[in-house]
């Protein structure tokens, strides 16, 4: 179905309405990216003025997965702007990985010793990605089998042991614990994410939220132990316990939602936005829904 610019601009209006709940400007973020083209980036960008850390690094997410060369500016923009969260820096030097172009490579090796370990670790991730393009370019920029353009691609192994050993070895190099952690997911036993749980509990906080982002994609309930330990873990990095917090959403199970309830008035706000919007995506999978990024068709028919 095309879906007109007035509809589009509706959307876009849902999007930057800082006083609709959440949980509707979230569905929108994502019409908006299934939409795709220059308005939507246009509206997805006006939002990055919002208070909210954990929207702003959504914005960025999604205009990496739309892999719009037209989304680079304002994702530089968001990398050099030292007073930004630098929950969403990292989510914009990763966008920019994930659209995968020579000419941000520059950028991203300026910033591949920031302050922000995230920031860093994240800039590293991203010049290793565009490089292993640039040597590999029949693989173009593939995405998973979970439709998604991740920071690494999977390594070419299933033995989960040696996978394992790499990924939880602190001294190997980030993008090669990235390629296992992603061969892991792929292999999608429960071996090989019992595994991938153990890595919640090591390595650096970019590391420990990129495991709790792929255990939700795999929605497996023998994840669920694990990423409760790891939200309910005062101590962790509020970018891992966000990021635990949306994977249970994703699993949808009723401990999970008992489990996220506990946290919806959390010290951190990242913590308490990211319970309110994992519930209703918990919501969505409990529910007949055809489609989680609806906004569209809501907006169309009002």
């Amino acid at each position: 179905m095309e879906i007109s610019d007035e509809i589009i601009l509706k959307v876009g209006e849902v999007l930057n309405d800082n006083s609709r709940p959440l949980k509707e400007r979230f569905r929108a973020l994502f019409t908006l990216r299934n939409i795709g083209g220059d308005t939507a980036i246009k509206l997805i960008s006006d939002c990055f003025s919002d208070s909210s850390a954990l929207l702003k690094h959504e914005l960025a997410y999604c205009l990496g997965q739309m892999q719009d060369t037209r989304a680079i500016p304002i994702l530089e923009n968001v990398l050099k702007n030292n007073s930004e969260n630098s929950m969403v820096r990292h989510e914009a030097a990763e966008a920019l990985g994930a659209i995968g172009s020579e000419s941000s490579l520059q950028i991203l090796k300026d910033f591949s010793d920031d302050v922000a370990q995230e920031v860093a670790e994240t800039c590293q991730l991203a010049v290793n990605r565009i490089e292993w393009l640039q040597s590999n370019s029949n693989k173009s920029n593939c995405k998973s089998l979970y439709l998604s353009v991740d920071p690494a691609p999977p390594e070419n192994s299933q033995n989960v042991s040696q996978l394992k050993a790499t990924l939880l070895n602190d001294n190997e190099n980030l993008f090669n614990r990235y390629k296992a952690m992603f061969a892991l997911r792929d292999l999608q036993t429960t071996e090989s994410i019992l595994a991938l749980c153990e890595g919640l509990f090591v390595g650096s906080a970019l590391f420990r939220h990129e495991i709790a982002f792929v255990l939700g994609q795999l929605q497996n309930s023998h994840s669920v132990p694990a990423l409760t330990k790891c939200l309910s873990d005062l101590n962790q990095h509020e970018m891992v316990r966000h990021e635990c917090a949306e994977a249970l959403g994703s699993i949808a199970s009723s401990d999970c939602t008992d489990t996220l309830k506990r946290f919806l008035n959390d010290d951190s706000r990242v913590v308490r936005e990211s319970c309110e919007v994992a519930l209703d995506m918990a919501d969505y999978e409990s529910s007949f829904d055809f489609q989680y990024a609806n906004t569209a068709t809501i907006v169309a028919s009002a």
